[in-house]
């Protein structure tokens, strides 16, 4: 415990001789205190940075659920990226649950430290990250929800934060991008997923969990020469389910591509299609084999491995990432919580490959 201590900067601007609130206020500043102390190893740099809470000192099953037991903040305001869920499945066209992605997620997340030993990323020496809670959407009205992303991301955007998210089902990258290119202009998209998601009107409807990037198209938010969608398969309503966005310009990556190998090569080539613009990454779970990650509403057997996952965002690093999302978990069809613990290790790689991020 004195260790610990040792380890903790307990300024005057968080707790002062002169503190005149409650005792349950003293006790919450002394936890936020413990949470964004300094690391003792950090001599590089004189900022002060959020530090997750570590299980060397704090039990995993104690606290309320952050995601990676961050410090949660109201605001994007003063961060360098910050998590956001968005708890919405209204956009589900088959099992739906996907509205408590980011509450299992965050839960799972207890399981993070604080360093990548793969790449030995130090995100959190490297930038200031925080919790910054859910998006409140409509949960009766997809439209009203949609606007609600947008105005939401727009304000995030806007203080140079980038929003690492969890969804919440698919319709949720369409208004994130409408935000993302009012900021950054048409941007390039690395989009991991079972599906295309390029459908036009589905059940008479035109927004939903499989008509986004249409969308997005439509309304030029992708520079369509820099989009990449890699791990598509399953059943089509035709014989060649990819012919439109081949049409567009994407490079299309059918998961038979990806089978019985390592995507390091392909990230390669994917890196120099993206250039030195703008990239928005997008991965929805079911990309993944449902052997790994069953729970999520639309699964297609022979997908992608874990690996594979890790290898696609480690290999965007040193991509201009913008923004990223990490969707479609759907905790009630995996009881065991690994598609949750999947998807909050896949978003703690994505905070690893951000810019900006030093590697020790």
């Amino acid at each position: 415990m004195f260790s610990l201590w040792r380890n903790v900067n307990v300024t005057r601007s968080v707790i002062s001789t002169s503190y005149n609130g409650t005792a349950a206020d003293f006790l919450f500043s002394l936890r936020a205190a413990v949470t964004v102390c300094t690391h003792p190893n950090r001599k590089s740099s004189g900022k002060r940075y959020n530090v997750p809470q570590s299980a060397e000192f704090v039990a995993r099953v104690s606290g309320i659920p952050t995601m990676a037991k961050l410090p949660y903040q109201e605001t994007a305001d003063g961060l360098d990226a910050a998590f956001i869920g968005v708890p919405i499945d209204t956009g589900t066209s088959n099992r739906p649950g996907a509205r408590f992605g980011p509450r299992q997620i965050r839960v799972e997340s207890a399981m993070l430290r604080a360093y990548n030993s793969g790449t030995r990323a130090a995100p959190y020496e490297s930038l200031m990250v925080a919790d910054i809670g859910d998006v409140n959407v409509n949960v009766y009205d997809l439209k009203d929800t949609c606007k609600r992303i947008r105005e939401a991301y727009r304000k995030i955007l806007a203080t140079g934060c980038i929003p690492l998210t969890m969804g919440g089902d698919h319709t949720i990258a369409y208004p994130i991008l409408q935000a993302v290119a009012e900021k950054h202009g048409p941007v390039g998209l690395v989009h991991v997923d079972a599906h295309a998601d390029t459908s036009d009107v589905v059940l008479g409807e035109k927004i939903g969990h499989g008509t986004p990037f249409r969308r997005c198209v439509e309304e030029g938010l992708l520079d369509c020469k820099r989009v990449v969608q890699i791990g598509l398969r399953g059943s089509g309503y035709s014989a060649d389910s990819y012919e439109w966005s081949r049409a567009q310009g994407f490079r299309v990556v059918q998961v038979e591509e990806c089978w019985f190998k390592s995507l390091a090569p392909l990230m390669a080539e994917v890196r120099a299609q993206m250039g030195s613009g703008p990239v928005y990454l997008s991965f929805d779970i079911d990309a993944l084999d449902p052997g790994f990650a069953p729970g999520t509403g639309t699964p297609e057997i022979a997908g992608l491995t874990p690996i594979q996952g890790v290898e696609i965002i480690r290999g965007c690093r040193g991509l201009n990432l913008v923004g990223c999302d990490l969707v479609e978990v759907s905790p009630a069809y995996d009881t065991t919580g690994n598609t949750a613990l999947t998807g909050a290790n896949l978003l703690f790689e994505m905070l690893c490959v951000l810019p900006k991020i030093k590697y020790l």
